[in-house]
């Protein structure tokens, strides 16, 4: 009985684990779910993530570079032999041990502004940086967008040549059983069908072929591994279809407002600006404020105590007295030295400083002058990149404004073809069916109606593509 429940038990465990197996082969991804795994595992997005908190740590450095820089140290000195006393600065013949503390402090009053404009360098810096954070995350979100559309383009398409085959595959039977009776009306009839049949097979084979590629980018793009199994939740690219509603001179002077990496492009040119005037900055004369505070301690330090007075008559003195000659007596004090404690010398031997400092550079090997003018050429590059950054975006604009236009325009037209061919295709098969029409004649007008229906899926998702991309360009790809 135990045996039986534990076999059960092992059964429906396993069933579980199955079934979770073919749950997640079968998971569905949303445009949306695959849009947050890629802007979370992508590297190029954690680097400009990383860079972005590197400036932001340069900024708040820049600001305490204002600050007061304080240091302290402490020392201890071993002396035999004869050396100084530090206390009674006398030279003495013993071992001495002598411990010295110092704080020091310093500020710049001022360094011709070059601390000031190096706060607004990096503050500019960091804005750049978040941009290229942002503008990062779009290419993320474009391609992902781009490659998400493909695979329903090469869905829709694959659909599309399996639909095909199933209608030829239907046609060859037909023509097996007329050709076993004789009754087809020419000898290569049920062959020129067999070779329809073949090419529909290889469309499926090549289209299927695109799906698992455009599959396997998509993963790719999203850096995890590659799950065959997954399926996508579709989108309504029919709703998408019309006029764009804004030309490209409207689109790019959107872009230069919205885009993050035009944002990005200017305020690297308005950092390097500002590193222009930090290296003149650091070419003018430096004021600062310095002070400090020192105490030592001397293991030859003491001190005199006295013990007490003696008052004796001086051998070989007098004086005269009313009495006749008086002993003139002296007292003499009675010292003992002894070593000053640790914490009255600490205490006692304080010693306090001030400067001000003025520092002129009048020579020092080109250097300043050279940063300098590797400053202003940091600036001139970064005014290219700028000016690049603006062309490159106004040729992508029109590049896939035309192009959608193009791809509306053929949609358009192709609807209207694959609508001509459906109705051709009904007659011709009719006709055929009579026995009045060749089989040649026939499969061309197929091939016509099937070649019509995919290229009309593809314009469709070509015009998709292309608008979502204008619609990036104007900082719209938040309505996904």
């Amino acid at each position: 009985m135990r045996l039986s429940k534990y076999i059960l038990t092992l059964l429906l465990l396993a069933g579980a684990i199955v079934s979770n197996a073919q749950q997640s082969d079968t998971t569905t991804l949303t445009l949306q779910q695959c849009l947050d795994i890629a802007i979370k595992n992508n590297l190029q997005v954690k680097l400009s993530g990383s860079t972005a908190e590197q400036d932001r740590i340069a900024l708040l450095q820049s600001k305490e570079n204002l600050l007061p820089s304080i240091a302290g140290n402490a020392g201890r000195t071993l002396s035999q032999g004869h050396v100084i006393n530090s206390i009674t600065n006398a030279y003495v013949n013993q071992s001495q041990t002598t411990d010295s503390y110092n704080l020091q402090g310093n500020v710049v009053l001022f360094n011709g502004l070059a601390l000031q404009n190096a706060i607004k360098q990096a503050s500019l810096t960091y804005q750049a940086g978040k941009m290229d954070f942002q503008a990062a995350k779009d290419v993320v979100t474009i391609n992902i967008i781009t490659n998400y559309l493909a695979i329903l383009d090469n869905q829709e398409i694959l659909a599309a040549n399996i639909s095909q085959q199933a209608v030829n595959q239907e046609n060859v039977n037909l023509l097996q059983i007329k050709e076993n009776q004789g009754a087809n009306a020419a000898a290569s009839d049920l062959t020129d069908f067999q070779g329809q049949l073949a090419s529909s097979k290889v469309a499926v084979v090549s289209s299927q072929n695109s799906l698992d590629a455009a599959k396997l980018n998509l993963f790719q793009l999203l850096n995890i591994p590659y799950n065959p199994g997954v399926k996508y939740a579709p989108l309504n690219a029919e709703e998408l279809l019309g006029q764009y509603g804004s030309n490209p001179d409207d689109i790019y002077a959107t872009a230069l407002k919205q885009l993050p990496a035009v944002k990005a492009a200017a305020l690297h040119r308005q950092s390097f600006e500002k590193g222009v005037k930090v290296a003149r900055g650091q070419m003018l004369p430096t004021i600062s404020l310095g002070g400090g505070l020192s105490t030592t301690y001397s293991s030859t330090g003491q001190k005199s105590v006295f013990i007490d007075s003696v008052t004796n008559a001086v051998p070989g003195l007098y004086a005269n007295g009313p009495n006749g000659k008086e002993s003139i007596f002296s007292t003499t004090a009675n010292n003992q030295l002894q070593n000053i404690s640790y914490g009255d010398q600490f205490k006692n031997n304080y010693a306090t400083s001030v400067s001000l400092g003025l520092n002129i550079p009048i020579f020092t090997n080109g250097y300043k002058r050279n940063a300098v003018a590797l400053a202003k050429i940091n600036l001139l590059n970064a005014q290219y990149q700028e000016d690049n950054t603006k062309i490159q975006l106004k040729q992508n604009i029109e590049q896939a404004y035309y192009n959608m236009a193009s791809a509306y325009k053929r949609y358009q037209v192709l609807k209207e073809q694959v609508a001509a061919y459906t109705e051709s295709y009904r007659i011709y098969k009719l006709r055929f069916d009579a026995g009045v029409l060749t089989s040649y004649q026939f499969i061309l007008a197929k091939n016509n109606l099937d070649a019509a229906t995919v290229n009309m899926i593809s314009a469709r998702y070509d015009y998709f593509i292309d608008s979502k991309i204008l619609d990036y360009y104007q900082g719209k790809l938040s309505s996904f």
